[in-house]
């Protein structure tokens, strides 16, 4: 059973040369853990009283700034650091994703890196080179998978670390971020498979400062700061609480305005008016309905369409309004609802002639 059980946990580091300061400077430091000065020898207290209860299927994100105590309890949780005082009991094989460059060779070429990092991570050498074609074709590196790694750029080095981290079946996955030197067409391809990466997991403590991976990778969070857990709770509480707005009301807001992008609306119909009164002979004249008023679409305003046609037979035009009802003898002025037909005027001649087609509607401001 998979499972991490944190109690009452400190980590300490003695610093044996540190340089005696001053008071001032000592109050003056804003990250990192607490530094005690009561012997002789200082002493970083990067951990204080940590208590954790994981199980399988957890999902953990840790938040908080730089020196708030993530990357150390994230070393905690795989057993490099061993707690000061307190216990830290971890069941499971643990896969710890803090530096992607960890394990790596300058002076070997690509694949033989992908060995290397892939035995590092807990596989065997029979599972990588299982995975070697599909590692390679995520990678896109080609030719130089064949090459040195010290002839790789920094986001090409980054490219095949995840190949390889992203390709392991891991029981306990602890990930420190590090994919920033990636660009955003192979970002967005590593995300969809990082999700895959954390599905097969059993467990996953992930510390990272982008809030969208945290709400699509976690389910809950920790809040570090100072080498302490401040709060604890689902990531929309704790990252509400450390942010200070509410992210996902954040996204939700800009994903309306770019599906809704202003002035791109366009006017409905205005209803044609009444036939104008009966010209020579004595027939009756059909107006024309004279353009509505472009209605608003998509935030955006319509245009006032062109003047109004004056009606067979002398008559007036007729207004139309946008519920399909005619105000007589007015001006037309419609507000349009969504739509881009003409307002056309309904009524016909009794002599059975069709009525006369009004000016086009000007809807939307495109």
């Amino acid at each position: 059973m998979v499972s991490i059980e944190v109690k009452n946990a400190y980590v300490d580091f003695p610093i044996f040369d540190a340089k005696t300061r001053s008071l001032k400077k000592r109050m003056l430091g804003k990250v990192g853990g607490h530094i005690g000065m009561d012997s002789k020898v200082p002493v970083i207290e990067a951990l204080h009283n940590i208590n954790l209860s994981l199980s399988e299927g957890d999902r953990v994100g840790l938040v908080g700034h730089n020196g708030a105590g993530k990357s150390t309890l994230l070393r905690l949780l795989s057993g490099i650091y061993e707690p000061t005082r307190g216990t830290a009991k971890i069941r499971g094989r643990v896969a710890p994703v803090f530096d992607l460059g960890v394990g790596m060779d300058n002076e070997t070429s690509g694949y033989e890196n992908i060995m290397v990092r892939g035995l590092y991570l807990g596989m065997t050498r029979k599972q990588m080179e299982k995975r070697v074609d599909d590692i390679a074709d995520f990678t896109e590196l080609g030719d130089y998978l064949q090459m040195p790694l010290r002839t790789y750029s920094t986001g090409m080095r980054v490219r095949l670390a995840l190949g390889v981290v992203t390709s392991i079946d891991p029981e306990i996955l602890l990930l420190d971020e590090g994919i920033g030197a990636v660009d955003a067409a192979f970002l967005k391809k590593a995300r969809s498979r990082l999700v895959d990466l954390v599905n097969r997991s059993g467990l996953l403590v992930f510390a990272s400062h982008q809030d969208g991976l945290l709400m699509d990778l976690c389910k809950s969070a920790v809040w570090m700061d100072g080498g302490q857990v401040k709060q604890q709770g689902s990531v929309r509480e704790v990252l509400t609480e450390y942010k200070g707005v509410d992210p996902f009301e954040k996204r939700a807001a800009r994903r309306g305005m770019k599906k809704g992008p202003g002035g791109k609306g366009k006017g409905g119909p205005g209803a044609g008016g009444p036939g104008g009164k009966g010209g020579p002979g004595g027939r009756k004249g059909a107006g024309a309905g004279g353009p509505g008023t472009g209605g608003q679409g998509g935030g955006g305003a319509g245009r006032t369409g062109p003047g109004q046609e004056k009606a067979a037979g002398g008559g007036k035009p007729g207004g139309g309004n946008s519920d399909g009802t005619t105000q007589p003898n007015a001006d037309s002025k419609s507000t349009a609802n969504g739509g881009d037909t003409n307002s056309a005027a309904a009524s016909n001649a009794t002599t059975g002639n069709p009525a006369s087609a009004s000016n086009p509607a000007a809807g939307g401001g495109q």
